[in-house]
């Protein structure tokens, strides 16, 4: 919000310094200084506000060393992490940018199906919570709606290295490595970036080169597979516990 107001600051007046905010590099150490006052600040306010109303949490006696000291423990913290994440994105980055909108969908999503499992927790007495097939259930969807997003929408490409002639209709950029000049072109594609592998790069339709000719059709299915199984290992992999 800060970006749109100090652009249009910029423009009809003219006020010096306003143009600061078109640096990506400026609102990102704002970005954090905001995070981390919001986490600081209000995040202990929280914490107070949480053990006065007793929501704690409440641990299964397992026999292991130590676990009784997360007795009482205040649960739903994670609403300081998603103020912490929510407040400076809205105040300092594109809202038109689709890699934002995406990471403000599932920011919030993860963060609703998080509340709903500690208010089951705390407020209705059950220690398990929300089911773990209701927490999959809604991951799944999750990752459908970001993979399909990403492998159709329009500002979603990869920079890709091509050779002239090229058949492909999106802008040609030239760069100099040394005395060698070389072309790029921001495409549509199936690529990834991986480290270790061969040159950086994984194509997900490969992943189905063994149907033969046509296996690119077939991409998307790939593709949010592996978005799936992304999206649900890193969201459960730091509550497996």
């Amino acid at each position: 919000m800060l970006y749109y107001l100090f652009t249009w600051l910029d423009r009809e007046y003219n006020i010096p310094g306003a143009g600061v905010f078109q640096y990506i590099s400026f609102r990102t150490a704002l970005s954090v200084i905001i995070s981390l006052l919001v986490t600081t600040i209000y995040g202990n306010r929280l914490i107070k506000v949480l053990r006065a109303k007793q929501v704690g949490e409440t641990v299964r006696n397992l026999g292991l060393e130590g676990q009784m000291q997360k007795q009482g423990t205040p649960t739903m913290g994670g609403l300081i992490i998603l103020l912490g994440i929510l407040v400076p994105t809205l105040l300092m980055a594109k809202l038109d940018n689709i890699y934002i909108v995406l990471m403000l969908i599932t920011t919030v999503w993860l963060g609703i199906i998080g509340f709903v499992d500690d208010y089951i927790k705390v407020f209705k007495k059950d220690k398990e919570g929300l089911a773990g097939r209701f927490k999959i259930l809604g991951q799944v969807i999750l990752a459908l709606i970001v993979g399909w997003t990403m492998y159709f929408h329009p500002a979603i490409v990869v920079r890709q290295q091509v050779t002239l002639p090229t058949t492909n209709v999106a802008p040609l950029e030239v760069h100099q490595k040394g005395d060698e000049y070389f072309f790029t072109q921001n495409l549509k594609s199936t690529k990834t970036n991986i480290p270790f592998y061969k040159n950086n790069e994984f194509d997900y339709a490969k992943v189905l080169a063994f149907m033969g000719d046509g296996y690119e059709k077939y991409a998307l299915v790939v593709f949010l597979l592996f978005v799936i199984v992304i999206i649900t290992a890193v969201s459960n992999g730091a509550n497996i516990t």
